[in-house]
């Protein structure tokens, strides 16, 4: 497609003009539901709100005529729509009128309906369609408190603020080409081609070569974004939501938020930029710098994991994090950074008093613990070691008890089998002189087909007291026993002990799947003293050794915490 040779422009819905041609290529017309969709929508737009359409693409005939590539069931709904609020004999104008290819008097056939049209038989299949929607339209607004005014609530809006964005290509454009583009697997246009569109658009006073640059550095920063450790670094966004993962750039200068329901924001916030500044070239400028800027911060190795976490924690948003960097120096950027770190921490309870039987602190926890991963990984000052944001957003993390003292959610015979197994193997690697039956009574449990609760309940509690260090139940739900580990469905390894999650963890890392640094070191016993060390238990000495090398990472915000109290 010549980009250069595009009209781009939005349009409110009343300001259409025009007569538009719907060529042989295209598929008759075929809404139904749909049609409820769209006066749905439109009826419930608050004051205030707007509401903007898929874009209308056209080619132009002549002055007046426009072939309708691509938009045709929006619009001849649209059309319908007017029609029929037209019969209420209200001073409503309608400015344009549509023609079908395959469908000779279709124009005539549209600019006759009304009410009585509801009772003749189609002559052709879209005829049959264009009755049913004037049908649903006609009893949407007979379902009206006041018919009348509702369409007249209805006209204001599209007059004053439904927009549609009116994309005109160069009449020497293959019509069939860009239709079976936009139409294969209905890929609508997105809010990065209608930006590009507007950079490149005719009467733009950009030249050929400038063109040529911007279309080149466009592919380069669309190729960089596709680093998932740049991507996943700058956003926590599934790429498979940006088609073109450049939109994710024009979404954060535009100050895009989450839940935002215009799915064009982003294309009518550079469409304003570019009609204030009366250029188009200063703006392109612009989103370098903005890209620029971002690769600066990913290539420097304390900020790549400062800003990591912080947009990784949803404490600060990346816009925020922009836009406070403006007209400051590095250092005292650099030192914003860390009061903000400090402050995602600065919870209002001591780290002793944290649960994980407390939903508040649940959240709490994870922020704490995933800023102890990213600075435990930045302070090795090794310019090759990074946390993987890529690989740490790819997967649902969940707090995991590193031993675990309680039987939740094993309600099922196979899960008791399956856990009595699993503790088997541990228990026969340590000495079970406190319980010396234990190993045959699991072998029996195994294999009873009638095995219940109360039988599992009580084979529970003696193993754990085996395979746990005495006192160290009033610790179960503390920070001191609890890491971050992929969700897992397993019911029976969630539930079990220290070592048969060590045993698993190991596994794991034989494999090189993704393990947090910091819960690969638990279960390796890497805090414990050496002169403490015993592999099978997580024990008081393990969780002394835990915190405090948490507290030695942490030390500078929890200082900055400290010092702010003081204050």
């Amino acid at each position: 497609m010549s980009m250069s040779n595009i009209h781009l422009e939005p349009k409110l819905v009343g300001s259409i003009e025009g007569e538009f041609y719907v060529p042989a290529y295209q598929r008759g017309y075929r809404w139904k539901e749909e049609v409820t969709m769209l006066l749905n929508d439109i009826h419930e737009i608050g004051e205030g709100k707007n509401y903007s359409l898929q874009p209308i693409v056209v080619r132009k005939i002549d002055e007046k005529r426009f072939e309708l590539i691509d938009g045709q069931q929006r619009l001849t709904s649209i059309y319908l729509i007017f029609r029929y609020m037209k019969q209420l004999n209200l001073p409503f104008q309608l400015n344009f009128s549509l023609e079908y290819e395959t469908r000779t008097g279709s124009k005539h056939f549209l600019e006759s309906i009304n009410a009585d049209t509801l009772n003749i038989d189609p002559h052709n299949i879209d005829e049959y369609f264009i009755i049913e929607a004037y049908r649903i339209i006609s009893n949407w607004f007979k379902a009206q408190k006041d018919e009348a005014l509702a369409a007249f609530n209805l006209y204001k809006k599209l007059n004053e603020r439904i927009r549609i964005i009116w994309y005109e290509v160069d009449s020497n454009e293959d019509p069939v080409s860009l239709f079976t583009r936009l139409n294969i697997g209905r890929i609508p246009l997105t809010n990065a081609e209608l930006v590009k569109a507007l950079l490149l658009s005719r009467n733009n006073g950009i030249d050929y070569r400038k063109q040529l640059e911007i279309a080149t550095e466009w592919d380069i920063i669309e190729k960089e974004l596709h680093n998932d450790s740049l991507w996943y670094f700058i956003t926590n966004e599934n790429p498979k939501a940006y088609p073109t993962r450049i939109e994710l750039i024009f979404d954060l200068m535009a100050n895009k938020q989450k839940g935002e329901r215009e799915k064009f924001f982003t294309f009518f916030y550079f469409d304003n930029e570019i009609k204030q500044r009366k250029g188009k070239s200063d703006i392109w400028t612009e989103i370098l710098r903005y890209f620029q800027r971002l690769k600066e911060w990913y290539e420097n190795i304390d900020l790549y994991h400062k800003v990591g976490y912080l947009v990784a924690s949803e404490f600060k948003s990346l816009q925020s994090l922009i836009n406070d960097s403006k007209d400051i120096t590095k250092t005292t950027f650099q030192n914003s950074l860390d009061a903000l770190i400090a402050q995602s921490i600065n919870f209002p309870k001591e780290y002793s008093d944290l649960s994980y039987d407390n939903k508040t602190d649940y959240g709490y926890i994870e922020r704490l613990l995933l800023l102890f991963n990213v600075e435990t990984i930045r302070q090795k000052s090794d310019e090759t070691m990074r946390f993987p944001f890529d690989k740490h957003k790819q997967e649902d993390w969940s707090l995991e008890h590193i031993h675990a003292q309680q039987s939740e959610g094993l309600n099922k015979r196979e899960q008791w089998v399956e856990w009595l197994n699993l503790h088997k193997s541990s228990l026969l690697n340590i000495d079970c002189k406190s319980d010396e039956n234990i190993i045959q009574e699991i072998s029996e449990a195994v294999n009873d087909e009638k095995l219940t609760g109360d039988r599992f309940s009580a084979l529970f509690n003696r193993v754990i007291a085996i395979l746990s260090e005495e006192g160290s139940n009033e610790y179960t739900h503390s920070l001191s026993n609890l890491a971050l580990l992929g969700q897992s469905d397993n019911s029976a390894l969630n539930n079990s002990a220290f070592d048969v999650k060590r045993n698993k963890i190991l596994e794991m890392d034989k494999t090189s799947d993704y393990i947090p640094v910091c819960t690969r070191r638990v279960f390796l016993k890497y805090y414990t003293p050496s002169e403490s060390n015993q592999v099978h238990f997580w024990g008081k000495a393990d969780r002394d050794g835990y915190i405090v090398e948490m507290n030695k990472v942490l030390r500078v915000y929890l200082g900055l915490i400290q010092k702010e109290i003081k204050l």
